[in-house]
C-alpha cells in the first residue's frame, strides 16, 4: 500500500509552472555590531520538475539558503531580514511554524549534508522513518512501517529489515546518509532541498541516488534544489546552475552556458579546479623506502547476538584477509562501496578496532598495548575522520582543539602551542582569527580542515585520512589535497587515503587498492588500476564517476537487482574467499566469478 498525501492544487500543478520563489532574500545573524548579513539579495525561481543546482564555496552562502527556505534557521541568532520565500501559494517568510511545519517533509523536504546530526541517536531507524510518514499522513503504525521498509529497500540498503531496528550509531556514514535519503523521499514531496545528498557515498550507490531522484522527478514532478560541490553532478543533474560566492549570486545560467561559457572570474577558477579523471601527474618511484605500515592477513569481525541465552548467532565479516604495507612518503588509496570494511581498516590501524593477524606501524605492533605504547602510536599516528562535527568537542575552540595533542604529549609551552595552531589553521586555508571559535560556528567544510590541521599538529609519520576531503568544495578541496602533497613530500609523511571519489584516488594516490564485501579484489599502481582495470567490479566504480562535462552521454548500463551483497553470516559459515593470483610484482586481481 502506498501513502496518500493530499495533491496540491491550482496553478502550480502546471507542468512548467515555478513552484519555488525566492525574491531577494537577505538573511542576518545579530552580532555585537548589529546585524550582520550572512547571504543578501539572493533570487531565484525553481520550475516544477526543474533541477536548479546552487554551487560554491564552502562558507558562500548555499544551506543558509537552504535553511532560510525551510523555516530552519536558529532564532533570534540568525533570521531572515529582507525579501521573500514563496511556495506555490504559500509565502513561506510569513507563516506561522505551526503551518510550517505541516508543510516540512510533505510538499518540500530536505536532505541534509551531516546524517550523523540529522538523526536521533536515541530512536531506531525505523521509528524515525515511521514518526516522519504518519506525522503526514493518516495511516495506521503497519502501514507505516511497510512504507518506510520500502523507502530503505528503494535507496539498496543491505539487509532493510534489519536496519529498521538499528540505530544511526550502528551505520556507516553512507548507510546513514541513505537514510536521510529514504526519509526525503518517503512523502514523495514537491520540492526536494538536497544538501550534498551524496557527499557520503560512494560512486556506484551515487550513481543509484541520482538515478532515483530523477525517476522521482519523472514520476511526480518534483522539483529539485541540488546544493552540492561536485560539478560532475551538477554537470549530470542540473537543468540550471546559480555560483554563490560570499553570500552573493556571482553567476547564473543554463548548465551548458556554465561550463561551456562561464563569465564570472570566480566560475572560471571554479571549474578549473575539478579533478578529472586521467589527469593524473607522474608518480614518484618510491622502490627502497622504509615501510611505515605493514599489514598481514588483517580479519575483522564482530558477533551478532541474539535469542533468549543472547548466544552469537550471526558474525558480521567486516574485513577478510586484507595484506598491504605503506611506504614512508607514500599516499596508498583504498576505493570501494560504503560498509566494504574501509573505515573498519582505518581504525584498525589506529588501535580503535580489534581484529586478528598482524598491524605493524613503525617498529610497533597494533593490538594489546601498554598505555604509553598506545601513546606512542597515537603520536606516530592521526586519523582525519568522515563526520567533521562528530569529530570535534562542541564545547572547546577550534584553537585548543588543534594544539590538545601537543599538550597531550607534552611539547612546548601555552604560547607555542597556539603559535602552532595559528600557523596550521592557515595552512588549512582558514583565519588566525577564527582560533577562538566553536565548531557550530564554521560550516561542513571548514570543520573538517579544522580536523586535518590537528591531524597535522604532532607532525606523524603516517596519516589515516577517512573520506577527509568528501566535505569539501572542490577549489578548497584542491587547495587541501595540495596541501597534504606538500606536506607528505617535506616530512615524508604515509597517507592511507581512504574516499569514494576516483578522481581524486586517481590524482593523489601512489597505489591504489580496491575493496569489496571486506577484501582487496584488486591492487596496484596508479598507472595499472586506472589505465588497465583487470576486475569487473573495478570498471563499475570506474564508469559510475559524474563527467564534469553536460554534453557527456553515459553508456546506458542495467542497474543492479535486488539488494547489495551482505556482509552478515551465520555462526559456521564458511567465506569463500578469492582465489588471488600475481598479475605482476605489487598487483594482484581476484578472479572473475
Amino acid at each position: 500500500m502506498t501513502v496518500a498525501l493530499k495533491p496540491m492544487t491550482g496553478a502550480d500543478t502546471a507542468p512548467d509552472a515555478t513552484i519555488l520563489s525566492v525574491h531577494d532574500l537577505t538573511v542576518s545573524v545579530r552580532s555585537q555590531a548589529g546585524l550582520l548579513p550572512l547571504i543578501k539579495g539572493v533570487s531565484f525561481d525553481l520550475k516544477r520538475g526543474e533541477t536548479l543546482a546552487i554551487a560554491g564555496e564552502s562558507g558562500s552562502g548555499k544551506s543558509i539558503t537552504s535553511l532560510a527556505i525551510m523555516g530552519l534557521l536558529p532564532p533570534p541568532a540568525v533570521r531572515v531580514t529582507g525579501g521573500a520565500i514563496t511556495l506555490g501559494s504559500s509565502v513561506l517568510t510569513t507563516l506561522p511554524e505551526a503551518q510550517m511545519r505541516s508543510l516540512r517533509g510533505n510538499r518540500i523536504a530536505m536532505i541534509f549534508q551531516e546524517p550523523m546530526t540529522s538523526l536521533n541517536p536515541v530512536m531506531t531507524v525505523g521509528a524515525q522513518l515511521i514518526e516522519a510518514i504518519r506525522a503526514h499522513a493518516p495511516v495506521s503504525l503497519r502501514v507505516a512501517r511497510t512504507e518506510a521498509l520500502a523507502a530503505l529497500t528503494a535507496v539498496r540498503l543491505s539487509d532493510p529489515a534489519r536496519r529498521m531496528d538499528q540505530y544511526p550509531h550502528e551505520l556507516s556514514g553512507g548507510m546513514r546518509q541513505r537514510v536521510m535519503i529514504a526519509m526525503a523521499l518517503a512523502l514523495k514531496p514537491d520540492v526536494l532541498i538536497a544538501d550534498e545528498p551524496t557527499t557520503a557515498l560512494d560512486v556506484t550507490v551515487q550513481r543509484e541516488v541520482l538515478d532515483l531522484l530523477r525517476d522521482l522527478q519523472k514520476s511526480h514532478g518534483t522539483a529539485i534544489l541540488l546544493i552540492t560541490h561536485d560539478m560532475g553532478v551538477v554537470a549530470e543533474m542540473a537543468d540550471r546552475v546559480v555560483i554563490m560566492r560570499k553570500g552573493v549570486i556571482a553567476e547564473t545560467g543554463t548548465v551548458a552556458q556554465i561550463f561551456d561559457a562561464p563569465t564570472a572570474t570566480y566560475t572560471r577558477e571554479l571549474l578549473s579546479a575539478v579533478p578529472r579523471m586521467g589527469q593524473g601527474g607522474e608518480l614518484v618511484a618510491r622502490p627502497d623506502t622504509p615501510v611505515v605500515a605493514d599489514l598481514r592477513d588483517v580479519q575483522v569481525r564482530y558477533d551478532i547476538r541474539g535469542g533468549v541465552l543472547n548466544r552469537v548467532t550471526h558474525r558480521v565479516h567486516a574485513v577478510e584477509g586484507v595484506s598491504f604495507d605503506i611506504r614512508e612518503g607514500e599516499t596508498f588509496s583504498l576505493v570501494g562501496e560504503s560498509g566494504c570494511g574501509k573505515s573498519t581498516i582505518a581504525r584498525a590501524i589506529v588501535g580503535l578496532a580489534p581484529h586478528e593477524g598482524l598491524i605493524r606501524v613503525g617498529d610497533q605492533t597494533v593490538g594489546r598495548m601498554t598505555a604509553h605504547a598506545r601513546k606512542r602510536l597515537s603520536a606516530a599516528t592521526q586519523i582525519v575522520f568522515q563526520d567533521p562535527m562528530a569529530a570535534l568537542d562542541s564545547r572547546m575552540t577550534v584553537g585548543d582543539q588543534i594544539a590538545e595533542p601537543l599538550l597531550i604529549h607534552g611539547q612546548g609551552d601555552a604560547a607555542s602551542r597556539r603559535d602552532r595552531a595559528a600557523h596550521l589553521m592557515e595552512r588549512v586555508g582558514l583565519t588566525t582569527a577564527q582560533l577562538d571559535n566553536y565548531p557550530h560556528e564554521f560550516s561542513g567544510g571548514q570543520r573538517q580542515r579544522i580536523c586535518i590541521a590537528r591531524a597535522l599538529a604532532l607532525t606523524p609519520k603516517l596519516i589515516v585520512a577517512d573520506e577527509s576531503v568528501s566535505a569539501l568544495d572542490v577549489s578548497v578541496q584542491a587547495r587541501v589535497l595540495d596541501l597534504l602533497r606538500a606536506l607528505k613530500d617535506e616530512f615524508g609523511i604515509a597517507m592511507l587515503f581512504i574516499s569514494h571519489d576516483m578522481a581524486v584516488v586517481e590524482n593523489i594516490s601512489d597505489r591504489v587498492a580496491v575493496m569489496q564485501l571486506g577484501q582487496i579484489v584488486e591492487m596496484g599502481s596508479r598507472a595499472q588500476i586506472f589505465g588497465n582495470p583487470r576486475h569487473a567490479y573495478t570498471r563499475r566504480l570506474m564508469e559510475a564517476v559524474p563527467v564534469p562535462d553536460p554534453t557527456f552521454i553515459r553508456p546506458t548500463t542495467p542497474r543492479m537487482a535486488g539488494e547489495i551483497p551482505n556482509p552478515v553470516h551465520g555462526v559456521g559459515t564458511v567465506i569463500a574467499r578469492h582465489r588471488m593470483q600475481e598479475v605482476s610484482k605489487g598487483h594482484f586481481v581476484a578472479q572473475d566469478a
